[in-house]
This record gives C-alpha cells, structure tokens and sequence, in this order.
C-alpha cells in the first residue's frame, strides 16, 4: 500500500525521488521520506504528513545534494506505528549505515525485535519495518545484497524493499515478496518502485520481480537472484501508456478526469471482443476451448471492495444469460474457511492492481485445489496476472484516484462478456448472442449521455451534503450499484452510507429511517421495480427524503422522488454501469462540496498489499 521508489545512476537523485513520491502518493500519504548516498555516507530526510512538506524539508535544510546521485525514498500508508515523523521510511540502522524501506508487513517482527534488543540494537519508532533494517545490518559482511538475503529468510509476512548501505556507494538491494517491485531500465541509469506510474517519465521499459527474487542495482547494471544467490533471469516488459494518462488533464481531480474517461475505457476494454456476425465474445486471454467451456460447472468470483461488487453483477449475468451457477467470494475469506473448489470449476480473480494480497492469496489456494483459475486486472505485469497466466486486461488505463471508478465499469463490461462466451457455449442463440453484443458495444455512448447531466448532478448533490448518514437501495442487478453507490460515498465525503437489498429494509433497517435519513433508491425499469416503488412508498411514509436513480422518462418514479437522476432507457445489465457512473458523480460533487480531499481520503491508500 505504501510508494517505494529508488534510483541509482549519474544525475542528482533528490528531485527525481520527490518526483516519483508525488506520483505514488496516491499509494500512501501519511508520512514520506528519502535516503540518499554518495561517497561513503548516507543523508535521510523525513517528515509527517503529505510529500509536499518533506519537498519543503529537503528545500529548507538538505544544501547542495547534486553529488548524491543514489537514493531510496518512501510515501506511507501506517499499519504499524502512528502517522509521524519517527515511524516515517527511510529506516536507518547506524552500525553499517543500512537504510531501508518497505511495503508489507513483518508478522514475527516482535520476535525478531527482543533478539535485536539482545544484541544492543536501539529501536527509535513504532515500526516493523525498522526490525528489518536492523536484521539487515547485523547480517551486514560487507556484501549488502547478502545481507538482505539472509535477513528476509527470517521473516514471516510480506514485503518490498530496496535498502542501500554507506560502505557500497550506489548499490541498491531490492527484493519481494507479496508487494510489487518493478525495476524501470534506461540508459545510464535503473529506477526501482512499487509503481509504473514512478517510472514511465523515465523509461518504459521495465522487469517485474517475481516473490523470492532480490536485485542488486548499480547504476544501469541490474542482476536478479534467488534469496540462495544462485542467477536468475525475467523477462523485459514494455508499459503500454503513456506518462500524460497519470495527469489530471486539466480536471480540478484525478477522480473526476478517471469518471469521464469511462467511455474511453470501456470502449478499450470492449474492443476486438465482440463478434457481431457470430454472436459471441472473442476472449483468447482466457484460453478455453469452446469445448473446454461447456466442462465448466460453476464460475467462482473472488474479489474485494469495488472489485467483489462488479463480481455481484457478473454472478447474476452468468445465471442469468448461461445458467451456470456462479458465486461471489470475499477473497479475504476464501483461503481462511477452506472452500469447496471442483476441478470444473472457473475461478475469476477480480483486481485493478493485479496485487491485492487478499485476491493473491485467493488465486493460490484455488489452483491448490485444482480450479482453473482466471483473472481481469488492469495492471500488465502484475502478479495475479502472471500467477493466473490466463485471464482479461482491463486495458483501462492507469487508476491515480483511491476511489475507483473506470475499473469498476471496465469490470463489469468484461464480466458481461464472459457471461456472453459461456451463455453461447450453451443455449443462447446466435441472434440472442448479437443482441447481448449490441447491449455491449452500446454503453459507452450511454455513459456519455450520464456524463451531460454533471452540472444537473452537481446541483442535486448541494441537497445532501449535510447529512450524516444515507441508505442505498435496490434489486437484482441494480444491488450491486446501491453495495458501490454506497461504498464511493463513504470512502470520500465520509458520510456513513449502507446499502441493503430493498427487500430487506423491512427486516431492521427501517428502524433507522426518518427526515435526517436519506435513501437512494435505484428504481429503473425492470424486473423489481414495482417492488422497489413499494419499499419507497413505505420509506416516504417514514418522511426519509428520496434521491431516485431511475430510467429517463419515468414519470411514475418522479412521482414519489425529492430529486431524481435519469439514466438511459437500456437493459438492466447495461444499466449497472449508467446507475454507477450516475453515483460516482454524486459521490464526488458531494466530497467537492464538503471539501473533502477526494483523490488522496483519509485512512485509505489505492492498491491493499497487505492482509
């Protein structure tokens, strides 16, 4: 969850450190630091808060620091140890001059602390992580690249580290285990982060490690091993987007630029998968046979937090449109209560990282068991998509703001296509099938229709910045948007939201339900509506104000609405992602109101690499 980023070659390393932090702070922002070495000596800089006021530190106090042409530096997402300065990375460790930093977590850390205590190791922060720039120096013989092997071999948990000694100027030792580390090659020079996004102004073309790997970088030069030192290769990687897809182009938030991409998005996520004249979906990164298709008894879906709710829409498509029985898994859960997994069964790992430790863990238990196992993530490289070896790229681009959004809709357009290739293996027919691929093709114009209605959005948002809580409501596929509508307003105007199926209000949740309590209600046209008209009714009788998602021109749901929103006349798996987009807008224009800080909210960091 934390940024990493490191550089070792012949220019100043500060600005290019401070750059690459400010690239990865969607990452972590609660603290940052930097490291820098030359000539035998090691300077660390660090300070609380957000990358900006370490750049103030450094610009205030550092002096001339154009020699130091090596460094590794970090932004922090605290799991342990407060937000402040002494639980800030860089972590040093004076008797070899080690510094370090880290993603992950240390399990045994506490083990491993009382022994270092034994050998008259000082402990100055909170942290984990300093138990293991400590480890690391005592195993220091002059070799650092040794020491770091040694040093992980003690440790239980998870981690990506680069860590640099005074007495090897220029030498960085990178290493991974669960917490991605690409190393970016260029001429003269090598950056190693936890995120293309640091790199891709610099070069693109990159090698991913692998768990169990450990580089040695010295300027240009970049050697991999295994923890035993024996030589390793991997393969070079090319980024496919360019380093103008990681500003804000002109949009006052990363949010609200990711939100109007959609169309974009969706249009790349869709393109080249759609055989009209046939009916079907051409997904060869899937690698199944039709005939290997039809063996397939059940599709599993393992994901968590936006991604496990696009999953929800896939379950009810595959059932739906295939008649294969599908289920959602909460990945967190499904490696703990030792789940029924089948050799015919399909599992889809669901993640816009690729590196979500949960959804890893989920991917390795389930090819234990036997499963066939797939994935959609929009991270080439990352380490879910080569661990799973078949699966979708999102192809949606690069995802700055904490809250997701493109990916979300992205998702759910390639689970419909799934639930397209398997419903055509099956019973539905070639007609059927070009119907389902014209639902398909058409959401991107659908959504752009959404987008016009912003500043119609933005005004009905100034009504509910000033509650403390909201409920979201819906049925069937419009469920899933009410779990996302929710999630995206909590996550960034801090309003306590929950989202119930509709029916369920009547089992508890009514209780709740007065003036101060306002319900979205998604009441679209559709199997359900009647029923979600109903359990409005029943919340107006309880004076709870009401914000309709509903189809456009429906004046029967205008009727019992104090604001409504209008989305697209479309079939309702297509209208999952038009009542989305319609939700995300209001999330954002009502945190934008509140003045909440949208792109970076507190407590929350973008990609979860940790459990």
């Amino acid at each position: 969850m934390c940024g990493i980023i490191g550089y070792s070659g012949s220019k100043s390393a500060a600005p290019i450190l401070v750059q690459g932090l400010k690239k990865l702070e969607y990452r972590g922002y609660d603290s940052a630091g930097l490291a820098l070495s030359a000539k035998g000596e090691i300077k660390v800089f660090k300070e609380q808060g957000k990358v900006a006021r370490l750049e103030e530190l450094i610009k205030n106090e550092a002096g001339d620091l154009t020699s130091y042409s090596a460094g590794i530096a970090h932004t922090r997402w605290a799991t342990h140890g407060a937000p402040m300065r002494k639980n800030a990375h860089p972590h040093f460790s004076p008797k070899n001059g080690i510094a370090l930093v880290h993603n992950g977590i240390i399990e045994n850390y506490e083990s491993i602390k009382s022994n270092l205590i034994a050998q008259g190791y000082t402990f100055l922060s909170d942290t984990d992580t300093e138990v293991l720039a400590h480890l690391v120096d005592f195993y220091y013989k002059e070799d650092l690249q040794t020491a770091v092997s040694l040093a992980i071999k003690d440790v239980i948990g998870t981690y990506g580290i680069c860590a640099m000694s005074e007495q090897e100027p220029g030498v960085i030792i990178s290493a991974r285990k669960g917490s991605p580390i690409v190393i970016g090659l260029a001429d003269n020079e090598t950056i190693i982060a936890s995120d293309a996004s640091a790199i891709i102004n610099y070069t693109r073309q990159v090698i991913y490690l692998d768990d169990g790997d450990v580089a040695k970088i010295n300027g240009a030069q970049v050697d991999i091993f295994t923890t035993e030192a024996s030589p390793v290769s991997r393969a070079t990687s090319e980024i496919n987007w360019s380093a103008d897809a990681t500003e804000k182009g002109g949009y006052e938030h990363y949010m609200l630029k990711e939100i109007f991409e959609q169309p974009t998005a969706i249009r790349n996520a869709i393109r080249g998968r759609l055989d009209l004249e046939r009916g079907n979906a051409i997904l060869s990164g899937l690698n199944i046979s039709s005939r290997d298709l039809v063996t397939i008894n059940r599709l599993v879906i393992v994901g968590c937090g936006t991604s496990m709710n696009a999953g929800l829409v896939g379950e009810y498509a595959m059932e739906d449109f295939a008649g294969v029985l599908a289920e959602v898994e909460q990945a967190a859960e499904f490696r703990y209560r030792n789940p029924i997994i089948r050799s015919k069964d399909l599992v889809v790992a669901i993640s816009q990282s690729g590196e979500t430790a949960d959804t890893l863990a989920a991917v390795r238990e389930a090819a234990d068991k036997g499963a066939l196992v797939s994935s959609l993530v929009n991270v080439v490289g990352s380490t879910i998509a080569r661990e799973t070896e078949r699966g979708i790229y999102l192809h949606a681009g690069p995802e700055i703001s904490v809250a997701s959004t493109k990916a979300f809709t992205c998702q759910v357009a390639a689970l419909l296509m799934i639930a397209l290739k398997f419903a055509r293996s099956r019973r539905m027919s070639s007609d059927q099938g070009i119907k389902f691929c014209q639902d398909i093709l058409a959401i991107p114009e659908l959504v752009e229709k959404v987008l016009e209605q912003n500043d119609a959005i933005a005004k009905v948002a100034e009504s509910y910045t000033d509650y403390p809580s909201m409920f979201f409501i819906g049925r069937g596929y419009m469920y899933p948007v009410a779990l996302e509508g929710a999630l995206k307003l909590k996550e960034i105007s801090y309003i306590h939201a929950e989202a119930y199926h509709a029916a369920e209000l009547k089992h508890g949740p009514l209780a709740l339900l007065t003036e101060t309590m306002p319900v979205v209600a998604l009441m679209n046209k559709g199997p359900g509506k009647e029923k979600t008209l109903g359990n409005v009714s029943e919340c107006r009788a309880r004076s709870a104000p009401i914000l309709g998602i509903i189809t456009e021109g429906d004046e029967e749901a205008k009727k019992v609405c104090d604001h409504y929103i209008e989305i697209p006349d479309s079939p309702l798996h297509s209208a999952t992602v038009t009542a989305t987009v319609a939700l995300q807008l209001l999330a954002y224009h009502v945190a934008r109101i509140k003045g909440c800080s949208i792109d970076q909210p507190r407590n929350l960091a973008k990609s979860v690499t940790v459990e």
